[in-house]
């Protein structure tokens, strides 16, 4: 019945975002920043929605500790499917993800996404996830904070599995703060 719910859910949040995409683009024409700001308003609420009608019950501490007037590198773990959702209705911040590129071809999602400063990795090609990083670096450098799940998929595993190296070149370059985040039981 849930994932019944989730689904009616997204389908009408998919047909209001049609006239909402409208809305932020004419406000990105002129404020940026304001456009990152009311799309992660938006797509904040709706992922809480989600996660409350999904049954999810969200557990988070230490965010009394994330400096609320710079950006910062979230580093986190990625074990389950809620991962983003749990962590994007909790981040204090404007906060961009690196995703797959494979995402960036999902309508609605990837507009989304492109409104929330969001960057689109691809994993195959070297010479692409350069550019990437370094989109990511100016991101960083625009006041924007940036999420990275560098272990590059889902875990689905114990333990840990080995990070990407260009991870922490966001940090490296920028000289941010590492914010290091551990997700569980999702």
């Amino acid at each position: 019945m849930r994932t019944l719910l989730v689904a009616v859910f997204l389908l009408l949040f998919f047909i209001i975002s049609i006239p909402l995409f409208g809305i932020e683009l004419i406000i990105g024409k002129y404020n940026k920043r304001l456009q990152a700001e009311s799309s992660q308003v938006i797509v904040r609420n709706a992922l809480k929605f989600i996660l409350f009608i999904s049954g999810v019950k969200v557990n988070v501490s230490g965010t009394e500790n994330i400096p609320k007037d710079e950006p910062v590198l979230y580093v986190g773990n990625h074990r389950g499917v809620f991962d983003i959702l749990v962590v994007y209705t909790t981040v204090p911040t404007a906060t961009g993800f690196v995703s797959k590129k494979e995402v960036d071809k999902i309508p609605f999602i990837r507009t989304w996404m492109r409104f929330l400063n969001c960057l689109f990795l691809d994993r195959e090609n070297i010479k692409e996830g350069l550019k990437t990083i370094l989109a990511g670096i100016e991101k960083i450098k625009e006041g924007y904070s940036i999420f990275i799940m560098p272990e590059g998929t889902r875990n689905k595993g114990e333990g840990v599995l080995p990070f990407h190296e260009g991870s922490f070149k966001l940090a490296q370059k920028t000289g941010c703060p590492i914010i290091p985040v551990a997700i569980t039981n999702t």
